[in-house]
């Protein structure tokens, strides 16, 4: 058997041998003085007028058309927790790379450092005006649900919350698949969802406008299964209303036992913590269980357990597994499409755009247990992603660029580098 490397060893060697992942590189060649006073002064006094005049053309005449920033207050990042700002920015830096490479967009990092809602929000309204859009990462609940909110409604760019959305349409993508392989349908599926952060909320909204029975949705937080009267129904109502709405809208029958709502379920899907799914609770899972154990960098259960207490098809966040459920498979191409289409709205649908054309795609490369959703490496999923989401925002009416799905595609291709 082939011995697993030490990542956390490379990564540590790679940053100080590269200080760093990203950087920035002119896009024009520099030769004479000529060309210094054409990019800066005193050429670049009339672009600065031109778009003193029309600010459209900032589109147009500087890197905003393919520039987002990704903001986070590194309140909760990924396996660690709330480490700050400053022990965010490699995350960030490797998020950066993840755009360029496999969406060919230029993400700027740049963390910031207050747990306040309204400095926040103000903050990121000040820097969007140079943007084309804004990424939300690594940030913690319900403070990002708010923050998302707020910054959708307030700012003129759009606005993406990755943990959230993203994620949220990785695992739509997965369980549209997973449903499909075992026979089951989907809206129809009995589920469980462990964890009622930033991830399970959001994939509970999209299950909602994706057409679900919401009463066969069990969520399941720290206290146990949310359900309408849960004995701190009032408090949540206040300190965290996302959560509360789940609280109405799921469980119909009312289940109050974690190991009871597994009974007779379709699947699990888990944003949690390692080991908050036990081998016991699958076995009263129903016919081909599916059990989705996202929690990185160690899964909920891992899928040997899974597969010995009777799981049918397994997921997790890792890449050293089959069936990856991961967000990297998303917000490169969904902001590909967004800025190629020049949209101004992201929203519920626009991930649900994005999952169903990652579910597509693995369907046409044919699925099996150990293949429900397409890997990285799958590249041609990106520019498939793009031309979906730019698609939308065309049909729904937030396309500045309104052209065909073909169009997008190629654009998008050629962007990332594909052709």
């Amino acid at each position: 058997m082939e011995e697993k490397k030490d990542y956390s060893k490379f990564a540590l060697e790679y940053s100080r041998k590269y200080g760093g992942k990203i950087e920035i590189k002119p896009t024009v060649s520099i030769s004479s003085l000529d060309d210094f006073s054409i990019v800066y002064t005193p050429g670049v006094a009339a672009v600065s007028s031109a778009i003193s005049k029309n600010e459209d053309l900032s589109w147009e005449m500087t890197w905003r058309w393919n520039t987002i920033f990704i903001i986070t207050n590194g309140t909760r990042v990924l396996g660690l927790g709330d480490i700050g700002p400053l022990a965010s920015l490699p995350v960030m830096e490797g998020k950066s790379l993840i755009y360029k490479v496999l969406g060919g967009v230029n993400a700027v990092p740049i963390p910031i450092k207050t747990k306040d809602v309204e400095e926040f929000v103000k903050m990121v309204k000040e820097i969007s005006t140079t943007s084309g859009g804004i990424h939300l990462e690594d940030i913690e609940s319900p403070f990002c649900f708010e923050v998302l909110e707020r910054l959708q409604k307030e700012l003129k760019v759009p606005v993406w919350h990755d943990d959230q959305q993203g994620t949220a349409a990785a695992a739509l993508a997965g369980l549209i698949n997973a449903t499909k392989l075992a026979g089951k349908d989907i809206k129809k599926a009995k589920l469980v969802m462990i964890g009622a952060g930033a991830a399970n909320v959001a994939l509970f909204r999209l299950l909602e406008k994706y057409g679900l029975d919401l009463g066969n949705v069990v969520v399941v937080d720290s206290n146990g299964p949310l359900y309408s009267g849960r004995s701190d129904s009032e408090q949540m109502k206040t300190k965290n209303r996302w959560k509360y709405e789940i609280m109405e809208k799921s469980n119909k029958s009312r289940v109050s036992e974690i190991e009871r709502a597994f009974d007779g379920a379709d699947a699990v899907i888990g944003f949690s913590k390692p080991g908050a799914i036990k081998p016991e609770w699958i076995k009263r899972m129903g016919q081909k269980p599916i059990v989705f154990a996202n929690a990185n960098p160690d899964p909920e259960i891992h899928p040997e357990e899974a597969y010995k207490a009777g799981a049918y098809i397994v997921s997790t966040g890792r890449s050293d597994y089959p069936n990856q459920v991961n967000n990297s498979l998303i917000f490169p191409g969904l902001f590909r499409g967004i800025l190629d289409s020049r949209s101004s709205k992201i929203d519920d649908l626009t991930a649900i755009a994005a999952a169903e054309e990652l579910a597509k795609f693995a369907q046409e490369k044919g699925l099996n247990t150990n293949y429900i959703i397409p890997s990285m490496e799958e590249k041609d999923i990106y520019p498939r992603i793009a031309a979906a989401v730019a698609e939308d925002a065309v049909k729904r009416g937030f396309a500045a660029i309104r052209e065909s799905r073909e169009y997008f595609y190629r654009k998008a291709r050629k962007i990332i580098g594909l052709d």
